[in-house]
């Protein structure tokens, strides 16, 4: 898994498949790319609330993409989570199950659109 830096990568993965779920919003973009690798990023802006919030909100996404994404994500693929207001209330395992529930969509509908 390779973390997303520039700005030009989360600009490249906002063209791509959105996710909308209550804590965060998914965005899934295929690189186009040879490589198998996963691309991962996370923003959260600050409507949704001050550092200390936003970096919390950032660790949670961090821990909940190193659980799911090796299986349930897609090879080839940028993903970037985009913060909610509200999400740092919600439960962790609940933030998981959408988290998988988004991925699955993710997964069905580019399978769709390649065929």
């Amino acid at each position: 898994m390779r973390t997303l830096s520039k700005r030009s990568e989360f600009l490249a993965a906002n063209r791509g498949l959105r996710f909308p779920m209550p804590g965060f919003v998914l965005l899934v973009r295929p690189r186009g790319d040879d490589e198998d690798a996963l691309g991962i990023g996370y923003t959260v802006s600050k409507k949704v609330g001050n550092a200390v919030t936003r970096n919390r909100m950032k660790r949670r996404f961090r821990e909940l993409a190193r659980a799911a994404l090796p299986e349930a994500g897609i090879a080839g693929a940028d993903h970037v989570l985009i913060g909610r207001p509200g999400a740092n209330d919600m439960e962790f395992a609940e933030l998981g199950e959408h988290l998988d529930s988004a991925l699955k969509r993710a997964a069905k509908k580019l399978a769709a659109k390649a065929s």
